[in-house]
């Protein structure tokens, strides 16, 4: 091929063009919505670039690429013989369900701890903080803590295994904690004993309830009879002036007749 000619040099020039945009091309990658692309090698003084959404060039040579799966990842975790407060060993069982942080700093971190392990390697690594944590938060509060401030409980528990999977790059998406039960038969009785005093309180409020009612009936029948006695009273009464009036109308036509017979006479 002559390269002196000018068709021979823009064919050239053309060929490498080509070469250039495939090669930028196949070395631009993108991310998935589910996934964090870790880009490695020389960028920049950090450790690796990080990227949730969108894409990026990745250089030949000087850098390689890899990518962090964000499903969420479920973990039993049921932690049997722990101690509360109160020396009181319990067994809770739990469900953590637990996910690849996407927050920059936390991105960064997973990235140095879990690029390149697989998720049942990820679990393995999560249960770890997550049979401490949760051992940790049980020391801290009693049996009634426990059993009837579950909220509290709850709180306690996502707040330090949160913090402490941030870590490593993870993040707590939700905590489910199911019967806690504890060797001693402490938490049965306890809520024998809730169980009775709600039958004892309901019990009272029955009786209040009935007491109020027959006050009331009381009180109805008392007024009741007021009323029929007042209605018969006001009966009798009309009845009585009813009499009088007529009464005295018979004497007043008895002394009208008396009076108008003697007036004939002394005609």
């Amino acid at each position: 091929m002559d390269f002196s000619s000018p068709i021979s040099l823009i064919a050239v020039f053309a060929v490498v063009l080509f070469v250039t945009i495939v090669s930028l091309t196949a070395r631009y990658k993108r991310c998935p919505s589910d996934k964090i692309l870790v880009i490695y090698g020389r960028t920049g003084g950090s450790s690796a670039r990080c990227i949730h959404g969108g894409g990026a060039f990745v250089w030949p040579v000087i850098q390689d690429f890899a990518y962090l799966d964000l499903r969420p990842l479920s973990i039993e975790a049921n932690l049997y013989n722990a101690l509360s407060r109160q020396n009181i060993r319990v067994d809770v069982p739990c469900r953590f369900t637990i996910a690849i942080s996407t927050e920059p700093e936390n991105m960064n971190a997973a990235a140095e701890r879990l690029l390149g392990l697989s998720p049942e390697q990820i679990q393995e690594l999560a249960k770890d903080i997550l049979f401490g944590q949760l051992r940790l938060v049980i020391a801290t509060m009693t049996i009634e803590e426990i059993n009837s401030d579950r909220d509290k409980f709850l709180d306690n528990i996502s707040k330090n295994v949160d913090s402490e999977l941030k870590k490593i790059g993870l993040k707590l998406i939700n905590v489910n904690v199911t019967d806690i039960k504890d060797e001693s038969g402490y938490i049965e009785a306890l809520g024998k004993e809730a169980a009775a005093k709600a039958i004892n309180e309901a019990k009272i409020s029955v009786a209040e309830q009935e007491k109020i009612g027959e006050t009331g009936k009381a009180l109805a029948d008392r007024e009741r009879d007021t009323q029929i006695a007042e209605t018969q009273r006001d009966r009798d009464v009309k009845i009585a002036i009813t009499q009088k009036n007529k009464e005295i109308s018979i004497a007043q036509a008895k002394k009208d007749e008396t009076v108008g017979i003697a007036e004939a006479k002394k005609d």
